[in-house]
């Protein structure tokens, strides 16, 4: 797939927010740890994408009822459904000056397009050196479901079925959708965001 990358400014693509704040403590703390890890960007990057692959949960997985939506308090509760694993991923990775954006596909919510369809969240990453962006998909492993750090081919969570409805979006964007974040903050807990999480992007 070729990318569209939304912001022609590479540098919003390692800025800091409210929501990847990558200068908090804990968050820094864990980067250091990254690089200790690793030589390079891809190495560290690479560690950075497994520990949130694997080693923090995913919300609908294990059933929590806790919304995390911050990097800081991903990493905090060790948890968060594909939204917050992304923005904890580009927390890391922007606080390492790699630039990190976000993409959505539109996935059906149990497999099923009876089922209703919701976004799903992950990453895209570029690395100077190679002049080339690509995707990750730190959601989480599971059963039948299985993702790697890999510059190509891509080897992402979810096969995209067009027949079905689904959509492969290509837009790398510098922050997080505003819809993403407000279905986030609105609901009270993770069943209702199950539901509530947007269809489509705006």
């Amino acid at each position: 797939m070729q990318l569209v990358i939304c912001n022609s400014d590479l540098q919003s693509y390692v800025e800091e927010t409210s929501i990847i704040n990558f200068s908090h403590p804990k968050i820094e703390e864990k980067i250091r740890e990254f690089q200790k890890v690793g030589k390079t960007k891809q190495e560290r990057a690479e560690a950075a994408f497994c520990f949130v692959r694997d080693d923090i949960q995913h919300s609908f997985d294990i059933s929590s009822d806790l919304i995390t939506i911050s990097a800081s308090d991903t990493l905090e509760h060790r948890e968060g459904i594909c939204f917050a694993k992304a923005h904890l991923l580009a927390a890391f990775l922007r606080g390492m000056g790699i630039p990190t954006g976000f993409c959505y596909q539109r996935v059906t919510r149990k497999g099923t397009p009876d089922s209703g369809y919701a976004l799903h969240g992950l990453n895209a990453v570029y690395f100077d050196d190679i002049d080339k962006w690509f995707r990750v998909d730190p959601r989480g492993n599971k059963p039948g479901v299985t993702s790697e750090f890999s510059i190509a081919p891509e080897k992402l969570a979810y096969p995209i079925r067009t027949e079905l409805g689904e959509i492969d979006y290509p837009y790398v964007y510098s922050e997080p959708l505003e819809n993403v974040v407000v279905s986030m903050q609105q609901s009270v807990d993770c069943k209702e965001l199950f539901f509530k999480r947007p269809e489509q992007i705006l």
